[in-house]
């Protein structure tokens, strides 16, 4: 009897530890990290995946295990798998891959998330020195829509997708990636003036063997330890594709990644049902365990064919990105505008960073004053289906970026008009998000003329 639909080629199980998989997982990129699967150029496959923290971010209603974070574990991914066309012949360095995604969704009967906050002392995020405290909302899902008791008032449909799916780096590339990025880290404070209004720190993680997982090969062994010292953290986005947290990559987008390794060694995790542009709370989209049914396509030669070093040498290009045709459709839209000035009213010279950064303190506060808290809606506009825009970068002194809030996601009238803004018991949201106290000593950033 033939065989219809997608070939489950890493499975999930919940019950068990990242590492006790069948097939283990890896928190790292590197090219020596061991193959688990491999799939033909046209076949449908499915890879399961747990959620980033690999589960320890529970649904409890406490934040505390948001508070104490191991972000030494930062992401759990599925993989690597390596592609073969039809005649077996693998990708090879200078191809690219077409990655379709065919289906998405969460892990049948985990049908729940988070979206948080880290502690100042541990991660932060895009506003940390307004808001340096963990938080926590827990989400349920009713097939496309997400709710939350935390942030009553509020359902919308997820845009579910991987924050994280890209092939594995060539070991030129990972030395590049690794001294440019020791070179911010070690001296970036003294030469990145925009560290003084952008608080999340460190500036960038290197390679560490704390909480360093590599899949199949054996902790501990000569082996291990001379990877885990030269593995890349998997937090941002690079020129393999990796944690770029695009939330229109859902059902019907294709990802056209560069291939820098014999057999590309694709990897993915980091599901999210939902998330606003910019994730901006950082632990910020509706963060879950789900899968991906996926078809991939070897386009020989096609790093040459079609993209264009940035950089000094082949090596530095970026992935190419196909929206699909399925999308939540918002009518009404509530737009926020920032431009480069920061809270203490310096001017910056067209830094888009500090104007976003604008955009979304003047939405927090707009929309703390229907009856949320700031938390509340610091943590909403990072994981609902919100608009991000660079809309002017070119008018100097002052880059204008702006967010844009689906109207329809609120259980009441959320647009300026005559008289003051409504008030009374419906209108004050209870329960707060999951929280916890802030120990730290670094000094909190006021808005002198915002709300309280």
């Amino acid at each position: 009897m033939a065989h219809y639909g997608a070939k489950v080629v890493v499975p999930i199980d919940l019950k068990k530890k990242p590492w006790e998989q069948k097939h283990p997982l890896h928190n790292r990129w590197h090219p020596d990290i061991p193959v688990v699967a491999e799939v033909k150029d046209g076949e449908v496959f499915r890879v399961e995946m747990v959620d980033f923290s690999g589960g320890g971010i529970t649904s409890d209603y406490s934040a505390e295990d948001v508070k104490h974070a191991d972000q030494s574990i930062v992401h759990y991914l599925s993989g690597p798998i390596r592609v073969v066309d039809k005649n077996e012949t693998p990708a090879m360095p200078g191809d690219l891959l077409a990655v379709e995604i065919c289906n998405l969704g969460p892990l049948p009967g985990d049908e729940w998330g988070y979206t948080a906050t880290f502690d100042r002392e541990n991660g932060g995020g895009f506003l940390t020195d307004h808001f340096p405290c963990a938080t926590k909302a827990i989400w349920y899902f009713e097939g496309i829509y997400a709710y939350s008791p935390h942030i009553p008032g509020v359902r919308f449909p997820g845009l579910t997708h991987p924050g994280i799916i890209g092939t594995a780096p060539s070991m030129e590339l990972l030395n590049i990636w690794n001294e440019r990025e020791r070179e911010v880290e070690e001296n970036g404070h003294k030469s990145l003036k925009l560290c003084e209004v952008l608080h999340s720190r460190p500036l960038a993680n290197l390679p560490s063997t704390k909480g360093c997982h590599l899949g199949k090969i054996k902790k501990g062994t000569a082996e291990w330890e001379k990877i885990a010292k030269e593995a890349a953290r998997t937090i941002p986005g690079r020129e393999n594709g990796g944690n770029c947290d695009i939330k229109n990559l859902s059902r019907g987008s294709k990802i056209y990644l560069p291939v820098f390794v014999e057999g590309a060694n694709l990897s993915t995790g980091d599901m999210h049902f939902s998330q606003g542009d910019g994730e901006v709370s950082f632990c910020g989209a509706i963060e879950m365990s789900g899968f991906l049914e996926l078809k991939c396509e070897i386009i020989r030669g096609g790093m040459k064919e079609y993209l264009t070093p940035m950089g000094p040498t082949p090596l530095h290009v970026n992935p190419i990105f196909e929206i699909g045709p399925v999308e939540p459709r918002f009518s009404e839209w509530l737009v926020f505008e920032g431009i480069s000035v920061d809270e203490s009213g310096r001017q910056h010279f067209l830094d888009a960073s500090v104007a976003y950064k604008r955009a979304v303190l003047n939405a927090i506060d707009y929309l703390s004053k229907f009856g949320y808290s700031k938390e509340q809606v610091y943590l909403l506009l990072s994981c609902c289906p919100c608009e991000g825009r660079i809309s002017g970068i070119v008018d100097a002194p002052n880059a204008v970026a702006t967010l844009a809030i689906p109207t329809a996601i609120f259980d009441q009238d959320i647009r300026p008009k005559a008289g003051k803004v409504p008030i009374g018991p419906r209108l004050v949201r209870k329960p707060d998000v999951l929280r916890c106290s802030y120990d730290g000593n670094l000094p909190t950033t006021k808005n002198p003329a915002a709300s309280m």
